[in-house]
């Protein structure tokens, strides 16, 4: 195999996506379990709220995950940290209102640890994981079309 490589930085998932609705109706769909479940999750314990710790499950792989609500920055920002007690990462979502009514979100996962490779597996992962949520969004808030993006990602399991 090829040499090893050490990093210089730690990687940081991201990734984007425009979404034509009008930003209060997008937030929403990632702050209200009952919305969010048709793209993302199955199941949420409760509304995104700072100070707040949620579950969130995707029943069909048999993973759940508790998360921790940082902050909360009405049709702006959602801050959150998720992971086990020993891997746990920060999630980042940014909510921009455009002059066309439409929504741009951005998405960031940082705090990843490990080795480098570990590292650097994380972070792609979690970018093709996000941005598959961020689709999925996109469709079910623009057509009312729930993809099963992130069912259908391992049809094996997880």
């Amino acid at each position: 195999m090829g040499a090893s490589m050490k990093l210089e930085h730690v990687p940081v998932a991201t990734t984007a996506m425009r979404i034509r609705k009008p930003v209060a109706e997008v937030f929403e769909a990632f702050v209200n379990p009952a919305i969010t479940s048709k793209f993302w999750f199955t199941k949420g314990s409760g509304r995104l709220e700072a100070g707040r710790k949620i579950r969130w499950e995707w029943e069909m792989y048999g993973l759940s995950v508790e998360v921790t609500v940082k902050a909360i920055e009405p049709n702006a920002r959602i801050l959150v940290e998720w992971g086990t007690d020993d891997a746990r990462t920060s999630v980042e979502w940014t909510f921009t209102a455009r002059s066309d009514r439409t929504t741009l979100v951005n998405v960031t996962n940082s705090g990843f640890t490990g080795d480098g490779d570990e590292v650097v597996k994380q972070a792609l992962d979690s970018t093709g994981g996000f941005a598959l949520v961020l689709a999925g969004a996109k469709a079910f808030l623009e057509h009312g079309v729930a993809l099963n993006l992130i069912a259908d990602r391992f049809p094996d399991g997880h």
